[in-house]
């Protein structure tokens, strides 16, 4: 009975041992920010030449002011998260969106950064 107990103690200690090894040790808890707006969906994107190129859909009325750009620094680069601040009522829509452009400077990024785009992709409506 010694023995089966010695087993059963060591088997909690190595599981509970285990268990501690799974946490995440040294690890930045994440912050969560709100942002402006809502979530921008995005036709197409591009960053080329120190620029920051969108295509987003519009109903007629949309331009760059009804957007905003919101630019996070992770590391060696960056992420672009588009949101839409004022909603677009107009009703004549456009079939290819429009195009919105950025440049590097405007965002506050270095030129030759890296950038990626944090917005859903949605094609262009059927009109």
């Amino acid at each position: 009975m010694t023995t089966l107990r010695t087993i059963c103690i060591v088997a909690i200690a190595a599981l509970g041992t285990s268990g501690c090894a799974l946490l995440p040790f040294g690890r930045e808890e994440a912050v969560v920010r709100a942002m402006p707006g809502q979530l921008e969906p995005i036709h197409a994107a591009a960053i080329t030449r120190d620029l920051a190129v969108f295509w987003v859909s519009s109903n007629g009325c949309t331009d760059k002011d009804d957007l905003t750009p919101v630019v996070e620094r992770a590391g060696d680069g960056s992420t672009i998260t588009l949101r839409r601040i004022d909603e677009d009522t107009c009703d004549q829509p456009m079939a290819e969106g429009i195009e919105i452009i950025w440049s590097f400077e405007e965002l506050g990024l270095t030129p030759g950064s890296r950038v990626q785009v944090n917005n859903p992709y949605q094609l262009p409506p059927s009109i």
